[in-house]
């Protein structure tokens, strides 16, 4: 099965030894400077995203809002299985260690565009744990808190919402910090993706 692939990495090296592993194998590879840009203009195509920090996942996000939805495979440096786990439930179908060797990415990519969901051992013990790389979760937010949350996944900026309640945009953000310590989450991308999770966004 022949796809268009995009290879999304800040290293030229990796990114050229990427695309020829999997043109190789017959894929359509490119490299292009804008992911979304291109998951739009190749439907049904697969994005091998690298990941690095937490912040990555916005780009996960993003390409998984996509319609017609990109495979997308995370393709994370250092700290594998958090970021890992952060990824799958952002909504990446894969997991591959950046340092995974060429065949073990050929094989994962097989894997993916057959429906598979692929990840190392360490990612799925987190998952089966139910801890997936977060703090432990304290204590669910209060009723305004969770419209505090709700707003944030709407996109409401924190001065925005800040003066919608009443604070200033100091207070406000000493506010969310403390509702992020209380949930377990380490940002206000992991607190939404949380409340996602628990269902704690639904009306």
């Amino acid at each position: 099965m022949t796809v268009h692939v995009a290879v999304m990495d800040p290293v030229p090296m990796f990114r050229h030894g990427v695309v020829a592993a999997l043109s190789r194998l017959g894929h359509l590879v490119e490299e292009p400077a804008d992911a979304v840009a291109w998951a739009h203009a190749r439907p049904g195509g697969m994005v091998l995203l690298t990941m690095r920090a937490a912040e990555d996942l916005d780009q996960v996000i993003a390409l998984c809002g996509v319609r017609p939805r990109p495979l997308v495979v995370a393709l994370p440096s250092g700290e594998v299985s958090s970021l890992g786990v952060r990824a799958l439930r952002a909504g990446a179908r894969s997991v591959v260690a950046h340092t995974a060797a060429v065949p073990v990415l050929q094989r994962a990519v097989a894997a993916t565009l057959d429906g598979e969901t692929v990840m190392p051992a360490d990612v799925a013990a987190l998952l089966v744990a139910g801890r997936g790389g977060r703090p432990p979760r304290r204590s669910a937010p209060s009723p305004q808190q969770t419209a505090w949350l709700r707003r944030l996944s709407e996109g409401w900026t924190v001065a925005g919402l800040a003066a919608d309640v009443g604070y200033s945009e100091r207070a406000m953000y000493r506010l969310l910090k403390a509702l992020y310590q209380q949930i377990g989450a380490r940002s206000r991308l992991e607190a939404i993706m949380l409340a996602r999770e628990e269902g704690w966004l639904q009306s």
